[in-house]
């Protein structure tokens, strides 16, 4: 067997321990990488932690690292950055995918408590972590890649609520920002936009605003197609890698075609 894609390297993945982010864990474990696995939910990372001892090697079990954090806290991000450092003496993957859902609400329907959650999670917390990452990025020989889970909702103003939409293309200007403000420094900024994954991250029906539903939904097509998890850890894997050297500031939409419309 020859030499794990990601083995020596450092990984930085948020919102590790359940749906899309567990799949992005678990995948980037399996190709050789050492994952500082960043999660507001301990129980969940506890979870990951004895499902892994379970089912994988000793390596993998090794190379998980668990870090129970808010994103969206500026001191989270810098102390999960550092952990990388310390696990392997530089981080070379920052994995941006923690994020809270949106409803439906437009602007008219939205409070400021839902705003600033969504803003703070979904937004600022990528920054403070990408500007902790990049920070280290900058003075190690290979740079690094970051990935950046944003949604077709950061391309298209009406697959969610204002606040989700307006966190979602907030992300995706920053990447494309971070991707052409670093690309001769060897630091490359990619945009994964899923569209809908099965996972936990579902918008329940009793709050949903029922105009704002009936607005996005007039515009999709009848027969909703889904993804899953591993369609998402697969993309992230490639943008992250070697193979995908010469591809930065690019947004890969993973969402079966339902953008297309």
């Amino acid at each position: 067997m020859g030499k794990l894609e990601f083995a020596g390297k450092s990984v930085v993945i948020t919102g590790a321990a359940a749906g899309m982010g567990k799949a992005i864990t678990v995948n980037f474990l399996k190709n050789g990488a050492t994952v500082v696995a960043v999660d507001v939910n301990e129980s969940a990372l506890d979870a990951l932690g004895r499902e892994l001892k379970e089912n994988s090697t000793e390596d993998i079990v090794k190379n998980f690292i668990p870090f129970v954090g808010d994103i969206s806290r500026q001191e989270v991000n810098e102390e999960m950055i550092e952990k990388a450092v310390r696990a392997t003496g530089e981080i070379n993957v920052l994995v941006n995918n923690a994020g809270v859902a949106g409803h439906s609400e437009p602007v008219t329907e939205t409070t400021n408590e839902d705003w600033n959650r969504i803003i703070d999670i979904n937004l600022n917390g990528p920054m403070y972590a990408m500007r902790a990452a990049v920070n280290k990025m900058l003075r190690q020989e290979n740079g690094g890649s970051i990935v950046t889970i944003a949604s077709v909702a950061g391309i298209k103003g009406c697959r969610s609520s204002v606040a989700y939409s307006v966190a979602k293309h907030g992300l995706v200007g920053l990447c494309e920002h971070t991707a052409y403000a670093y690309m001769h420094k060897g630091i490359r900024s990619n945009i994964v936009c899923p569209g809908a994954i099965r996972t936990g991250m579902t918008s329940k029906p009793e709050l949903e605003s029922e105009f704002g539903r009936s607005r996005i939904m007039s515009g999709m097509d009848p027969q909703f197609v889904f993804g899953d998890t591993a369609d998402i850890a697969e993309a992230v894997l490639y943008l992250a890698s070697d193979r995908a050297k010469f591809i930065n500031g690019a947004r890969l939409v993973v969402d079966g075609g339902i953008s297309c419309n």
